[in-house]
């Protein structure tokens, strides 16, 4: 039988790749259901998007590839950076110094557990 893989992606989010992916090593692995709830109780500005995430994910499985709702795990998910916005700060004697505001690529694949 092949295992079947719903994936979902999150694209130029404005939150750096390191801090995404603290989130991401919590609900690696669990269950959807788990996840979800680790998602809901984690003060982590990541967490909100993940958690939209991590909803289409579940409804790509369900209604792309009809599987089973309450059996869904979280096989992957990770943070890849995306592109960095440059910003200057006026700094003493005329200098100015750069600011990285960096941006995140997210991947969510979720799978039927047996």
């Amino acid at each position: 039988m092949e295992n079947k893989v719903a994936k979902a992606y999150l694209r130029y989010v404005r939150i750096s790749p390191r801090k995404v992916q603290i989130v991401c090593d919590l609900i690696r692995g669990k269950d959807a259901g788990t996840a979800m709830a680790i998602l809901m109780q984690t003060h982590k500005s990541a967490s909100e998007p993940l958690m939209k995430l991590l909803k289409s994910a579940c409804a790509n499985a369900e209604n792309n590839f009809q599987m089973d709702p309450s059996k869904l795990v979280v096989s992957e998910v990770f943070a890849t950076p995306g592109p960095i916005l440059k910003r200057m700060m006026p700094r003493a004697q005329g200098r100015a110094y750069r600011i990285n505001k960096r941006t995140s690529h997210v991947t969510l694949a979720v799978t039927e557990k047996a």
